[in-house]
């Protein structure tokens, strides 16, 4: 499929409320998707095997909450490769589970990293993977008063 024509995709009402249901819960059945949105429960999924074809929503996943797992500590990490290391740092965060999220920027840092440990200790192993190719400055995080959430959809002020 080339998705490069779907680059801008046109979303009806339906298919925003259809998005903003699943982003309620994922969880929620078809038959259950297609009465919210007044549609037949076969309409609905054709209309999301569209929106995940056009790449609008991929597939539905579980939140775990880390905390719960015993991750009682979240952290921002700023890396910078050392000069002909971004190559190497790149494995090296891809290797470290609790790295959970990574996303190379612009700026004074290459790369901003979201992870959760145990401890101030577990935090400090995490960054001594990435010191010798890398600097690194870390933020923990205290709170976060704005959850993951979708931006505005096409059609929604």
């Amino acid at each position: 499929m080339n998705l490069l024509r779907f680059k801008n995709p046109s979303l009806d009402r339906i298919d925003v409320a259809l998005i903003r249901a699943l982003d309620e819960d994922a969880r929620i059945t078809t038959a259950a998707l297609a009465r919210q949105v007044g549609l037949s429960a076969p309409s609905t999924s054709e209309r999301l095997k569209r929106l995940e074809e056009m790449g609008v929503i991929g597939p539905a996943r579980i939140e775990v909450d880390p905390a719960a797992l015993g991750y009682g500590l979240k952290a921002w990490l700023r890396i910078r490769p050392l000069p002909g290391q971004l190559k190497r740092v790149v494995e090296i965060i891809q290797g470290i589970p609790e790295i959970v999220e990574c996303d190379r920027v612009t700026g004074d840092d290459c790369f901003v990293a979201r992870a959760y440990v145990r401890s101030v200790l577990d935090l400090e192993e995490v960054i001594d993977q990435l010191n010798s190719h890398a600097t690194t400055n870390t933020a923990i995080i205290q709170s976060s008063p704005v959850d993951r959430r979708l931006p505005p959809l096409p059609g929604e002020a």
